[in-house]
């Protein structure tokens, strides 16, 4: 569960009745294909030969330069997630992230589910002890590749969100 009972106007398009502008949907849905494809490796690495996952990212970005429609890119992420189902750990999780990238461009708030479930992977991929370690450097990474117009923005929804994000974000009031 990534996404909140009540939802933020501030991650709902204008034209659905928020204050999100496309220009700054675009931006999410690029940092949430970033975020993903950080990981995917630890997908490829087990299943080489299914590229569902990769394909969620690059329709994601494809949506940004308008070259798929919405629904395309939905469907894209979709398919990612079932390339996730029978998998367990980190490249269950990777496949996740990328198919949470891919529905962006339908729900902007998924941009945190992309970056959690990253989060998750990279932890799932190290020892146990060096869990915290890796957890943090991930959740920093992200935050470095975020574009300043939606950086105080996303930083607030990690913070209101981290707890039905698994905690995995350190998310201090801003």
């Amino acid at each position: 569960m990534i996404l909140p009972k009540v939802r933020d106007p501030r991650l709902v398009t204008i034209r659905r009745g928020g204050t999100l502008t496309d220009s700054d949907h675009h931006l999410l849905a690029l940092w949430a294909a970033t975020c993903a494809e950080h990981v995917l490796p630890l997908f490829e690495s087990i299943r080489p030969e299914d590229p569902r996952p990769r394909q969620a990212i690059e329709h994601t970005r494809a949506w940004v330069r308008g070259e798929v429609k919405m629904m395309e890119a939905r469907a894209a992420g979709g398919h990612a997630m079932g390339a996730a189902r029978d998998l367990t750990g980190a490249a269950r999780h990777a496949a996740y992230a990328a198919g949470q990238a891919g529905v962006v461009a339908h729900v902007a708030e998924h941009d945190l589910g992309a970056a959690a479930y990253a989060i998750k992977a990279a932890v799932a991929a190290v020892p146990k002890q060096e869990a915290e370690v890796v957890r943090r450097a991930e959740c920093q990474w992200q935050r470095a590749q975020l574009p300043k117009a939606i950086r105080a923005l996303v930083i607030d929804d990690q913070h209101q969100r981290n707890a039905i994000c698994w905690s995995v974000f350190d998310a201090p009031a801003p």
